[in-house]
C-alpha cells in the first residue's frame, strides 16, 4: 500500500466533507499537522467539528479555521490563548463539548481501541457531569464518558519510514497517539521519512497500521506560543 503523498491537499484528497468530526493532535503550537489544517481551510469544506486538546492561537493551528468560520464545535480541554474561540464562544456561534484533559485522551485512546465508554471520576459533582450517567462502584461515583470515533484524524511526527511506523518527537507526542488511533483514516504529516527497516521497534510510538497516509510537510517555522524574555544584565 503506498502511504506517502505529494502534498497535503493531495493526502486528504477523497477525504474531507462537510459535517465531519476531525481528531486533531498537537498541544497548543507543538506538534499540530499545521499543513493539514491549512489544506483543509483551503478546502472550504464547513461545520467542522475537532476533536482536540485545544485550538492552538488566533490565525495557528484550529485557530485559522476559526477564523475563517469552518468550525461548529470543538471538543476541547483547555481554550484559554484563543481570543476568536472566546468571542464565538460567548456569542454562540460556536458549540463547545469541554472535557478534562486526561478524560479527552481516554477517551480518544478508546475509540481507537473500539471501547465505546468508560466510567471515570473525573468530572463528578461538576457541570462536566451534567446529562451523563452515574454509577457507583465500590462506594464511589463514577460517570460515563464516550469514546470517540473520528471520520478522520490528522497529527504530526517527527520520522516515518515507508510502511507508516511513526516516531514523535519528545512533547509533541501528547495528544498525537490517542489522536491517530481514533480516525477512520490517519493521514500524519511528518518532518522526514526514512528507509523502512532502520527505525528501532522498540522506538516506533505509532504502528503502521494505524496510519493510512502521510506526507512530508517539512521545512518548518519554529512557532512560540508566548516569547518571555528578561532584561540583560548590565556588565
Amino acid at each position: 500500500m503506498k502511504k506517502l503523498y505529494p502534498d497535503a491537499a493531495a493526502a486528504l484528497d477523497g477525504l474531507l466533507h462537510d459535517d465531519m468530526l476531525i481528531a486533531s493532535g498537537g498541544f497548543g503550537l507543538c506538534g499540530i499537522p499545521e499543513r493539514l489544517l491549512v489544506a483543509i481551510r483551503e478546502s472550504g469544506v464547513k461545520n467542522l467539528t475537532f476533536a482536540s486538546n485545544n485550538a492552538g492561537i488566533d490565525n495557528e493551528g484550529i485557530g485559522m479555521l476559526l477564523r475563517t468560520q469552518q468550525v461548529k464545535k470543538m471538543i476541547s480541554s483547555y481554550v484559554g490563548e484563543n481570543k476568536e474561540f472566546e468571542r464565538q464562544f460567548l456569542s454562540g456561534e460556536l458549540e463547545v463539548e469541554f472535557c478534562p484533559q486526561g478524560t479527552l485522551a481516554e477517551r480518544m485512546r478508546a475509540g481507537g481501541a473500539g471501547i465505546p465508554g468508560f466510567y471515570t471520576k473525573t468530572g463528578v459533582g461538576t457541570q462536566v457531569a451534567e446529562g451523563k450517567e452515574h454509577k457507583d462502584f465500590n462506594g464511589e461515583t463514577y460517570i460515563l464518558e464516550q469514546g470517540i470515533f473520528a471520520d478522520l484524524a490528522i497529527v504530526k511526527a517527527w520520522k516515518a519510514d515507508e510502511t507508516g511506523n511513526v516516531v514523535f518527537r519528545k512533547t509533541a507526542r501528547n495528544f498525537n497517539v490517542p489522536a491517530a488511533t481514533c480516525g477512520k483514516v490517519c493521514v500524519v504529516e511528518v518532518e522526514e521519512i526514512v528507509p523502512t527497516g532502520s527505525l528501532d521497534p522498540d522506538a516506533i510510538h505509532l504502528p503502521g497500521v494505524y496510519v493510512q497516509r502521510m506526507i512530508v510537510g517539512a521545512p518548518y517555522d519554529k512557532k512560540i506560543e508566548f516569547v518571555t524574555t528578561r532584561e540583560r544584565e548590565a556588565n
